[in-house]
């Protein structure tokens, strides 16, 4: 039997039984072809077609750009059937059938592939058009639309080569607007069209509507590999090798007179997540109008005055589709004299707060579950509104020199970039901040719309091209606004308030649709407020905390409760930040960080230099108090949860001034002829860190290293650490303090130190007259470590991974040098599927966490085992620890809720699953 490669939106139900499943329909039909299929199903008001599948896009592709065997013939059949459907006859010189070939992806990639509208119309059959409407402006304004768009994206003629003609006639006519061109003017745009085709392809604008055809599926299947999908898919993480479908759809014309509109809208606002239907439409106009902004559309609510009967209609339909999917449904229609027309329904793109609040409600409308509502949800949207907005203060003292639609919120401060290309070049080689300003934008625009930090458009309202992408992946964009008056070629823009050239500074709002001239500074939103935000995690905590993690049957001991989030943490403030996120932890605490502070850097450094262990131990004794202060607040802020405070681990010069800038000191001196104290303190210093040089100090003497060899050092924080927990737990705080030992890769090492600290910590408990919970152990950053894991849990009571040196170590790679070097070369070719200090690498460092994290707890079955490196807050790696059976990741306070759903996602994709 011949593969079939054409399915009718009527045949719906037989290609649900070939795909086998809702979600193969969607990557046989693309999104568009299935969502024109289920409404036809469901008998909606669909316009009869057809759609080639993803499959036949693909063999085009791999076949260098032949049909495969069947598909033409099929697709010939398949019109034929459209025919009967509509009584009209594809090519007929009476009573033409015309189509739109139209893109559409299994994942929605708006206004990335193309779409040719007015397949069928030549010099005979738009003739046909007028007598069979007696609208001999919309005929003639259909066959010009043809025209233009078969050339610009069949044939690849610049837009501006027939835009620029087009303004040219306006202005002859003294027209506004396209719609103020009478007929005999789109006569006229029709024949100079013709010109312009013929300019620049050698050839007539073609008159066979099967050739017409052809053409325009073939230039959809190649839309697939354009430069703007590309770019989008590797931005969205959308697969390459699934091609687009092509849907063939009977035209139905909004663009007939007054009776006659196109439009977007969503069920749901997209911005705010609010439960109102939204969106915008065009009377006498076709669907590219809407989407390209050449014109400002009308709010959907106005069609309740303007075609009360069709907006009943469509608020059935909104409401039918919204049941059905149980999802926020993007839409495009057509109303054709009166009859509503549904084009498209799919999942709607949404700001992140809109997603959130969507996600929330239908759960609280019994539409979805809250597993469902955490899937919903991505990790990336959640750090979107966290982003930093402008400080109101700021805002109130600044001028606004334009305002436009608030299409897509935050703030975003940038340089005034006034193409595609500079924007990118900008923002990827040179490293700034960018904000794309153009008249409105286009698909070929999207390379630069996604390296900016900000959009910026002089026309389209809040469904145009620009906002669409703009709200997808959270940039901040102000689009429609007509009071900046925008010079492409002198690369200037103005208002009446102010003149602006490329690379000056603006700050735009994309929340309030607001710009600003300069940068305005920004604060972090206030996370309390956030009550959606904090039900969602709420949710995400219980189904993590209710997940009974299933291990193999030798795994005894291991955690059934699923992922919790703790937060790395240095100051009570960043401890405070935390909790208001929602840690139940503290996973690491650096301490070296609180000798850096200015009133401690002198002592430190003197107690760096001391020449006997009892003047160091002097300068120790004056930092104590300092240190104890510091816990206090940690632990005090964190109770009931637990503190890691990792000892410290860096190599004693960090302390210290550079010797390179210390030399240039010392020789300027000698050359001066300088003597006395300074030259003699200077000396000294210098030959100090001289004798602490190393060749490779991040292998050298730093962590466990050091304690052993200067173990005063530990021995004063660990005093500090237990003393500030008795003082704490005597004023009421339930505390529970973890000394980590960073660096170990023997056990002997702890053994050495860790029993040192431990009889200090006994000590301290002695002399306070009261017992704190606690526990001892250590960082498992090297290979070495986590290979002989079973022996150091024999003393060690929790793991800490450091996957940041961890991966250094295990790669051979020294990360700075890497990123700077090679990495980002070594991800684009494909040696690396992403930067292992990014996402982390299961394949090696991985491994080592899994078999480390099985081997301790052979010996220590209760061994608590968590990470505290850059991947904790990275979602991919969070579900990985999840796999791995850890009790907890540590991320940064800011990244908290972004851990928080991740978990929440992990513990549901893995249910029921045999982990470790």
């Amino acid at each position: 039997m011949a593969k079939k490669w054409v399915y009718l939106f009527k045949e719906v139900d037989e290609t649900e039984k070939y795909a086998g499943s809702w979600d193969g329909v969607r990557g046989l039909l693309g999104g568009k072809g299935a969502g024109l299929a289920d409404m036809t199903r469901a008998g909606l008001p669909v316009p009869p077609g057809f759609t080639i599948t993803t499959e036949a896009c693909n063999a085009y592709l791999e076949s260098g750009g032949k049909f495969p065997d069947g598909m033409w013939d099929q697709a010939l059949e398949a019109l034929e059937d459209v025919e009967k459907q509509t009584g009209k006859k594809f090519g007929d010189p009476q009573n033409p059938l015309l189509v739109s070939v139209r893109s559409g992806a299994k994942f929605s990639m708006p206004g990335m592939m193309d779409t040719v509208l007015n397949v069928g119309l030549n010099d005979e059959t738009v003739k046909a058009m007028v007598s069979l409407t007696g609208n001999e402006r919309f005929a003639w304004d259909a066959y010009r639309r043809l025209i233009q768009m078969f050339g610009s994206i069949v044939m690849g003629i610049p837009d501006e080569a027939f835009s620029e003609v087009m303004e040219d006639l306006k202005k002859e006519r003294g027209a506004r607007l396209d719609t103020d061109l009478t007929a005999d003017d789109l006569k006229e745009l029709v024949r100079r069209f013709e010109k312009v085709y013929k300019k620049h392809t050698g050839s007539d604008f073609p008159q066979d509507p099967m050739g017409q055809l052809q053409l325009a599926i073939e230039a959809v299947f190649k839309s697939w590999n354009s430069n703007r999908a590309i770019a989008y898919r590797n931005v969205a993480g959308i697969p390459h090798d699934l091609g687009t479908a092509v849907n063939v759809v009977t035209m139905v014309f909004g663009n007939m007179g007054n009776d006659s509109a196109t439009g977007v809208a969503f069920t749901r606002d997209p911005s705010t997540g609010e439960k109102k239907f939204w969106g915008e439409y065009l009377v006498n106009a076709q669907g590219e109008d809407v989407v390209a902004g050449i014109r400002t559309p009308k709010p959907i609510d106005e069609m309740k005055k303007e075609m009360p009967q069709v907006y009943r209609e469509l608020q059935e339909v909104r409401e039918r589709l919204e049941r059905h999917y149980r999802d926020m449904q993007d839409i495009e229609f057509t109303i054709e004299r009166g009859k509503l027309w549904m084009l498209q329904t799919r999942t709607g793109k949404r700001t992140a707060r809109a997603a959130i609040k969507i996600a929330v409600d239908m759960v609280k409308e019994g539409l979805i579950s809250k597993e469902e509502a955490v899937m919903r949800v991505t990790p990336e949207q959640v750090d979107t509104l966290l982003h930093p907005q402008f400080d109101p203060k700021a805002k109130e003292n600044s001028k606004v020199i334009a305002t436009g639609v608030n299409a897509s919120p935050g703030a975003a401060v940038g340089q005034l970039a006034f193409d595609a290309d500079t924007a990118e070049e900008w923002a990827k080689k040179e490293h700034r901040d960018v904000v794309m300003i153009r008249p409105e934008t286009k698909p070929d625009d999207v390379h630069g719309m996604l390296a900016a930090k900000g959009i910026l458009t002089s026309r389209g309202g809040a469904t145009s091209h620009a906002a669409v992408v703009a709200r997808q992946f959270g940039i901040p964009a102000v689009v429609g606004c007509e009071e900046i008056e925008i010079d492409l070629e002198r690369r200037e823009a103005r208002t009446d308030k102010v003149e602006m050239k490329e690379g000056d500074v603006v700050s735009i709002d994309g929340t309030a649709g607001e710009v600003f001239l300069g940068a305005l500074p920004t604060v972090h939103p206030d996370f309390t407020k956030e009550k959606d935000l904090a039900t969602l995690l709420g949710w995400a905590d219980e189904i993590a905390a209710g997940d009974m993690r299933k291990w193999p049957e030798d795994y005894e001991g291991f955690p059934t409760r699923g992922l919790m989030v703790w937060a790395n943490a240095d100051y009570p403030r960043d401890a405070q930040r935390a909790r208001d996120f929602g840690a139940m932890g503290i996973g690491l605490t650096r301490t070296e960080h609180m000798f850096f502070e200015e009133e401690r850097l002198p002592i430190v450094q003197r107690m760096i230099l001391a020449k006997t262990s009892e003047e160091r131990e002097k300068y120790l004794s004056q930092l104590l108090p300092f240190q104890r202060e510091d816990f206090r607040g940690l632990l005090r802020v964190m109770a009931p949860y637990p503190v890691i405070i990792r000892l410290i681990d860096p190599p004693l010069h960090e302390f210290l001034p550079r010797y390179e800038s210390l030399l240039a000191e010392v020789i300027e001196m000698r050359v001066k002829g300088v003597t006395g104290p300074e030259r003699d303190e200077k000396e000294s210093l210098l030959a100090a860190v001289e004798a602490m040089r190393e060749a490779n100090p991040m292998m050298g003497m730093r962590g466990v290293r050091l304690s052993i060899v200067m173990p005063e050092i530990v021995k004063m924080q660990v005093r500090a650490i237990f003393e500030a927990a008795c003082t704490e737990k005597k004023a009421g705080y339930d505390v529970h303090p973890e000394v980590m030992i960073p660096l170990v890769s023997h056990v002997n090492e702890l053994k050495v130190i860790q029993t040192e600290l431990e009889k200090v910590a006994k000590q301290v408990m002695e002399e306070q007259g009261i017992k704190v919970h606690y526990k001892f152990g250590t960082m498992i950053e090297i290979p070495r470590a986590a290979l002989t894991a079973e022996e150091i849990a024999g003393v060690a009571q929790f793991f800490s991974f450091g996957t940041n040196d961890l991966t250094q170590m295990t790669f051979g790679f020294s990360r700075d040098d890497a990123e700077a070097k090679f990495l980002i070369q070594y991800v684009e070719q494909g040696i690396l599927p992403k930067n292992p200090f990014q996402v982390l690498d299961r394949d090696g460092v991985g491994k080592l966490v899994k078999m480390a994290a099985r081997d301790g707890r052979k010996a220590r079955p209760e061994l608590e085992i968590g990470i505290c490196g850059e991947h904790g807050g990275e979602p991919s790696s969070i579900e990985f620890c999840h796999i791995a059976g850890l009790n907890y990741v540590s991320c940064s306070p800011f990244r908290v809720p972004i851990a928080r759903l991740a978990a929440g996602q992990a513990a549901i994709k893995h249910k029921g699953e045999t982990l470790g």
